[in-house]
């Protein structure tokens, strides 16, 4: 092969790699990490600058874990305390992917 066909397979290679990098991140998983993150924390711990002066329990928090998926998704849904509601911007199904992806910090 010349070396222009090389470069263009390998070009080709990494792009798909890439893509498929992209993918091994759930919907939840993004979900949480473009919402929800900033307040609960990259592991649910709520220890991010605006989880602290919001006072967001963490995961750990026997209040948290006491909720079953149903309670947090309704949460989510119509916000709670100073919580935001995300029903106007985010699918059920959006919602429901970033509880699952939450509750695996659960232990």
């Amino acid at each position: 092969m010349n070396s222009t066909v090389q470069s263009n397979v390998l070009l080709a290679a990494v792009a798909a790699l890439a893509c498929a990098m992209g993918f091994a991140q759930s919907s939840g998983e993004a979900i949480y990490k473009q919402k929800c993150q900033n307040c609960h924390g990259p592991d649910g711990m709520a220890n991010s600058g605006i989880g602290k002066v919001m006072k967001v329990k963490p995961v750990n928090d026997p209040e948290v874990k006491k909720l079953t998926e149903a309670e947090m998704i309704e949460i989510a849904l119509n916000g709670k305390g100073k919580m935001q509601s995300w029903k106007n911007e985010l699918t059920n199904a959006q919602i429901k992917g970033a509880v699952d992806y939450f509750r695996t910090f659960i232990k």
